[in-house]
Protein backbone atom coordinates (compact mmCIF):
# COMPACT_ATOMS: atom_id res chain seq x y z
CA UNK A 1 0.00 0.00 0.00
CA UNK A 2 1.16 3.33 -0.89
CA UNK A 3 2.31 5.53 2.40
CA UNK A 4 1.57 8.48 0.87
CA UNK A 5 -2.04 7.49 0.19
CA UNK A 6 -2.09 5.92 3.87
CA UNK A 7 -0.67 9.86 5.38
CA UNK A 8 -3.12 11.48 3.11
CA UNK A 9 -6.14 9.83 4.59
CA UNK A 10 -5.02 10.61 8.18
CA UNK A 11 -4.76 14.08 7.32
CA UNK A 12 -7.97 13.85 5.60
CA UNK A 13 -9.46 12.81 8.91
CA UNK A 14 -7.65 15.22 10.59
CA UNK A 15 -8.52 17.93 8.64
CA UNK A 16 -12.58 17.28 9.20
CA UNK A 17 -12.19 16.95 12.97
CA UNK A 18 -10.25 20.51 12.86
CA UNK A 19 -13.04 22.20 10.26
CA UNK A 20 -16.06 20.58 11.50
CA UNK A 21 -15.73 20.90 15.07
CA UNK A 22 -13.01 23.96 15.91
CA UNK A 23 -13.62 24.70 19.10
CA UNK A 24 -11.70 22.68 21.63
CA UNK A 25 -13.65 19.81 22.99
CA UNK A 26 -14.42 15.80 22.62
CA UNK A 27 -14.96 15.29 19.08
CA UNK A 28 -13.77 12.31 16.07
CA UNK A 29 -14.43 11.29 12.14
CA UNK A 30 -13.11 8.79 10.16
CA UNK A 31 -11.66 8.29 6.83
CA UNK A 32 -11.42 5.70 3.98
CA UNK A 33 -9.12 5.46 1.19
CA UNK A 34 -10.99 3.83 -2.31
CA UNK A 35 -9.44 1.30 -4.76
CA UNK A 36 -9.53 4.29 -7.14
CA UNK A 37 -7.37 6.87 -4.64
CA UNK A 38 -10.25 8.55 -3.11
CA UNK A 39 -10.45 9.72 0.38
CA UNK A 40 -13.94 9.82 1.77
CA UNK A 41 -14.48 11.40 5.45
CA UNK A 42 -17.16 11.44 7.60
CA UNK A 43 -18.43 11.67 11.57
CA UNK A 44 -21.60 11.09 13.40
CA UNK A 45 -23.83 13.28 15.23
CA UNK A 46 -24.77 13.07 18.40
CA UNK A 47 -28.68 12.00 19.60
CA UNK A 48 -30.31 12.43 22.41
CA UNK A 49 -30.43 8.44 22.86
CA UNK A 50 -26.53 7.48 23.29
CA UNK A 51 -28.14 3.77 21.98
CA UNK A 52 -29.14 5.15 18.11
CA UNK A 53 -25.71 6.97 17.34
CA UNK A 54 -23.54 5.55 14.55
CA UNK A 55 -20.16 5.14 14.43
CA UNK A 56 -17.90 7.98 12.17
CA UNK A 57 -16.96 5.23 9.95
CA UNK A 58 -21.08 5.01 8.76
CA UNK A 59 -21.04 8.14 6.43
CA UNK A 60 -17.71 7.50 4.10
CA UNK A 61 -18.95 3.76 4.30
CA UNK A 62 -22.31 4.27 2.28
CA UNK A 63 -20.66 6.69 0.56
CA UNK A 64 -18.30 4.53 -0.82
CA UNK A 65 -21.12 1.94 -1.56
CA UNK A 66 -22.93 5.13 -3.51
CA UNK A 67 -19.80 4.90 -5.35
CA UNK A 68 -19.49 1.16 -6.22
CA UNK A 69 -15.74 1.63 -4.63
CA UNK A 70 -14.09 -0.79 -2.86
CA UNK A 71 -12.22 0.23 0.83
CA UNK A 72 -8.80 -0.50 0.83
CA UNK A 73 -8.09 1.19 4.36
CA UNK A 74 -9.63 2.58 7.29
CA UNK A 75 -8.92 5.23 9.75
CA UNK A 76 -10.74 6.74 12.85
CA UNK A 77 -9.42 9.30 15.20
CA UNK A 78 -10.79 10.61 18.47
CA UNK A 79 -9.36 14.44 19.63
CA UNK A 80 -9.72 14.91 22.84
CA UNK A 81 -10.06 17.71 25.59
CA UNK A 82 -6.80 20.24 24.96
CA UNK A 83 -6.36 19.19 21.33
CA UNK A 84 -4.00 15.66 21.65
CA UNK A 85 -5.38 12.95 18.98
CA UNK A 86 -5.75 9.41 19.28
CA UNK A 87 -6.27 6.63 17.05
CA UNK A 88 -9.59 4.41 17.73
CA UNK A 89 -9.31 0.79 16.24
CA UNK A 90 -12.86 -0.14 14.09
CA UNK A 91 -15.69 -1.47 16.45
CA UNK A 92 -16.93 -4.77 15.98
CA UNK A 93 -19.81 -3.72 13.96
CA UNK A 94 -17.17 -1.36 11.79
CA UNK A 95 -15.37 -4.83 11.20
CA UNK A 96 -18.24 -6.65 10.04
CA UNK A 97 -18.94 -3.74 7.61
CA UNK A 98 -15.45 -3.60 6.20
CA UNK A 99 -15.01 -7.51 6.45
CA UNK A 100 -17.05 -6.89 2.84
CA UNK A 101 -13.92 -5.34 1.14
CA UNK A 102 -12.00 -8.28 1.81
CA UNK A 103 -9.16 -9.14 4.49
CA UNK A 104 -6.80 -7.20 2.85
CA UNK A 105 -8.48 -4.17 4.02
CA UNK A 106 -5.86 -2.05 5.95
CA UNK A 107 -7.11 -0.59 9.64
CA UNK A 108 -5.35 1.98 11.57
CA UNK A 109 -4.68 0.79 15.13
CA UNK A 110 -3.05 2.69 18.18
CA UNK A 111 0.43 2.03 18.47
CA UNK A 112 0.76 0.19 21.86
CA UNK A 113 2.89 2.86 23.38
CA UNK A 114 1.77 5.88 21.95
CA UNK A 115 -2.09 6.40 21.24
CA UNK A 116 -1.46 9.37 19.09
CA UNK A 117 0.52 6.89 16.44
CA UNK A 118 -1.32 5.28 13.53
CA UNK A 119 -0.31 1.49 12.94
CA UNK A 120 -1.51 -0.18 9.80
CA UNK A 121 -2.94 -3.53 10.12
CA UNK A 122 -4.63 -5.85 7.31
CA UNK A 123 -8.30 -6.44 9.09
CA UNK A 124 -7.73 -10.36 8.55
CA UNK A 125 -4.89 -9.81 11.25
CA UNK A 126 -7.70 -8.10 13.68
CA UNK A 127 -10.09 -10.78 13.19
CA UNK A 128 -7.76 -14.09 12.48
CA UNK A 129 -10.68 -16.16 13.52
CA UNK A 130 -13.31 -14.21 11.72
CA UNK A 131 -16.55 -16.35 11.38
CA UNK A 132 -17.02 -16.17 7.52
CA UNK A 133 -14.44 -18.41 6.96
CA UNK A 134 -16.26 -21.28 7.84
CA UNK A 135 -18.29 -21.00 5.01
CA UNK A 136 -16.05 -22.07 1.51
CA UNK A 137 -18.58 -21.06 -1.23
CA UNK A 138 -18.11 -17.30 0.04
CA UNK A 139 -14.74 -16.97 0.01
CA UNK A 140 -14.61 -15.90 -3.46
CA UNK A 141 -16.58 -12.30 -1.91
CA UNK A 142 -12.46 -11.89 -1.36
CA UNK A 143 -12.89 -13.27 2.14
CA UNK A 144 -9.96 -15.96 2.97
CA UNK A 145 -8.23 -16.72 6.19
Amino acid sequence: MDRTALASTVAACKALIDTRFPEDGENGAAAMLLKDGTVLTGTAPDAFNPSVEVCHETEPYCAAYRLAQRIVASVCLHRESGGRTVVLSPCGVCRERLAVHGPGVLVAVADRQDPTTVVWKPLKHMLPDYWMTVFPDETARGWTA
